[in-house]
């Protein structure tokens, strides 16, 4: 027999849980608003694993490391990948999942002393679905060069890692402001941005307030796009400094 499964994605930049300008502390607000769109897979960027000196100076600072905060009651899976590390703490990338994370790893794509880089790859097991789903969240340089090299690692990984029967679901901060990534990673793996797919263009999430460059994107292979939407006005205004994308899938056709 076969099965359709619909996987609600979610991915965000979360600013280290403070607002566009840096002013506020609003990562309670964060968890909440994502919690109410109940997604089954998040995807976050500049997640805060620890950090001393906001512990310190703010009172609602929570004691869990931010995806764990995000993730607590809701998601009982976290995969998180260590990518900054300072003497008061660390941040980076994280998926948090409804289902199991069978496996994880996190991947150094850093290419200068400036901009630590990582891609966290986790491997679910979905209910209903026979192979395994690889779930990839990145963040990648803001300069082309080290991008357009990070861009050819995660193509590396894709090809080494991922079986082409199995589904995949990369999404994050890809900072692609030129749109060079989408040729690329269609062209050399197959992986195709859902935005770009259902409406002709990648989705406009930088900055919130006024968002005009293309920097957060979802791309998939072997799952079916059925809907997909940039999060904008209240809350997602007050919070952070990207927009969210919020998309849902269908893994269709699946030996069960």
């Amino acid at each position: 027999m076969t099965d359709r499964v619909v996987v609600k994605v979610f991915s965000y930049n979360i600013h280290k849980g403070f607002d566009l300008g840096n002013r506020a502390f609003v990562l309670p607000s964060i968890r909440q608003a994502i919690a109410n769109l109940q997604p089954d897979i998040v995807f976050l960027q500049e997640a805060l694993g620890q950090h001393d000196k906001y512990a310190s100076r703010f009172e609602e600072w929570p004691d869990l490391p931010q995806p764990e905060f995000i993730a607590e009651g809701i998601w009982p899976y976290v995969a998180y990948g260590k990518n900054a590390i300072y003497s008061h703490g660390h941040h980076g990338n994280a998926i948090l999942s409804k289902y199991p994370i069978v496996q994880f790893e996190n991947i150094d794509v850093s290419t200068n002393a400036f901009e630590s880089r990582g891609i966290l790859h986790a491997v679910l097991d979905v209910p209903g679905v026979a192979m395994p789903v690889h779930c990839i969240c990145v963040h990648l340089n803001m300069l082309r060069k080290g991008r357009d090299m990070q861009l050819k690692q995660l193509c590396r990984r894709v090809i080494r890692s991922v079986s082409q029967a199995d589904p995949i679901i990369v999404a994050g901060d890809f900072n692609d402001w030129q749109e060079s990534a989408s040729k690329l990673l269609f062209d050399d793996v197959g992986l195709q941005e859902v935005f770009l797919k259902l409406n002709g263009k990648h989705a406009q999430t930088f900055p919130t307030q006024f968002p005009l460059l293309r920097l957060d994107r979802v791309y998939a292979r072997g799952l079916e796009t059925v809907g997909g939407e940039i999060l904008s006005g209240s809350p997602w205004g007050n919070l952070s400094d990207h927009a969210p994308l919020y998309v849902q899938m269908i893994i269709s056709d699946i030996p069960v």
